[in-house]
């Protein structure tokens, strides 16, 4: 009898088991001395399986925060002339709501020992620009100055990216990111989004 099904693993059962086998292997090898070809080993699948869900080792840990800038970034852009800090907080709000433990999250939490702290603070840095573009872009089509909508777009990336940082260092059962990240942008109070 001629089986029907595919050959292989789910592909939502294979991005998940990448993603664990990674995290395994950077927390005993050290994400340094952790290849793509060892994840593949560890999880069982090849190499082009890898590459159908991820663009580089990296990308394992921020896949699904990259994912969630990417929808923030284009409902900035969709603002448009409407843009305000009401408005651009509730995006905000949405990278990190319901956002469970995943590979960035045990990262963040064991970066030491994974040794990513070089890499958590490069690959931070893009994402941290990326948003505050999509912020400061939303601010200027809002009709805020270019400097002020720079710096709102900087505070508002760095609370976001912060909020996530500090709920992982504390353990993802202590509260959730949505709160922290609404406490963070209590304190941008000082940076009005208009004169």
């Amino acid at each position: 009898m001629k089986s029907t099904g595919r050959a292989g693993r789910p592909k939502a059962s294979s991005r998940e088991t990448l993603a664990e086998a990674a995290c395994e292997l950077f927390l005993e090898r050290g994400y340094d001395r952790t290849s793509v070809a060892d994840i593949t080993q560890r999880a069982g699948v090849s190499r082009s399986s890898f590459f159908n869900y991820f663009t580089s080792k990296s990308d394992v840990l921020w896949s699904g925060v990259d994912e969630r800038v990417g929808h923030a970034t284009a409902a900035l852009e969709n603002l448009g002339t409407a843009a305000d800090r009401d408005a651009v907080q509730d995006i905000l709000l949405l990278v990190v709501r319901d956002f469970a433990p995943d590979p960035l999250a045990l990262a963040l939490r064991n970066s030491a020992a994974m040794g990513l702290q070089d890499e958590l603070v490069r690959d931070t840095g893009l994402r941290l620009a990326r948003l505050s573009a999509a912020v400061s872009r939303a601010a200027s089509a809002s009709g805020v100055d270019v400097i002020r909508a720079d710096i709102l777009g900087a505070a508002y990336a760095a609370a976001v990216l912060s909020s996530l940082r500090v709920w992982a260092e504390h353990g993802a059962g202590r509260g959730t990111p949505e709160a922290v990240l609404l406490d963070a942008l209590g304190t941008i109070h000082d940076l009005p989004w208009a004169i």
